[in-house]
């Protein structure tokens, strides 16, 4: 578990995004969800088990298997809200594939930027609800 505060929050507020999903979501909404919270648990678990030089492979594979969890999600419902956080997550690989081939140690712009692609994951994964909960309420209402 990261030591600092701002990471912490910003995994609670991932947590919530996924229960939020689960919760309020459609199909593709609850799938997304699930996704997104196994890999927000797995990379806690990795980063607080697993040794300091073995956690930047177990990232690059966590984040690997989510962007292909959210590619098959896609292909199935064809989402936008789906597209975009596999996109962040893809990015999100892309930045811990260059860490990990260039044999850099985690720095300041390795931090902002992983936090605001999670960030930007789970505010793809709330939109997506909130917008699927919505039309849900109006298809009920007529």
């Amino acid at each position: 578990m990261p030591a600092s505060l701002l990471p912490q929050i910003i995994s609670l507020f991932g947590l919530l995004g996924c229960l939020f999903s689960l919760w309020k979501g459609g199909p593709p909404e609850r799938i997304g969800g699930a996704v997104v919270l196994a890999t927000l648990l797995l990379t806690i678990l990795a980063t607080t088990f697993l040794p300091v030089g073995v956690q930047p492979i177990a990232e690059l594979v966590i984040d690997g298997l989510a962007a292909l969890g959210l590619l098959g999600v896609v292909l199935i419902y064809g989402s936008l809200w789906l597209g975009g956080a596999m996109l962040l997550y893809a990015t999100q690989f892309s930045l811990y594939a260059y860490y990990f081939v260039a044999e850099r140690p985690n720095d300041r712009f390795h931090a902002i930027v992983n936090n605001l692609d999670f960030m930007g994951i789970t505010l793809c994964l709330i939109i997506g609800t909130a917008v699927a909960w919505r039309r849900r309420v109006r298809a009920a209402r007529t």
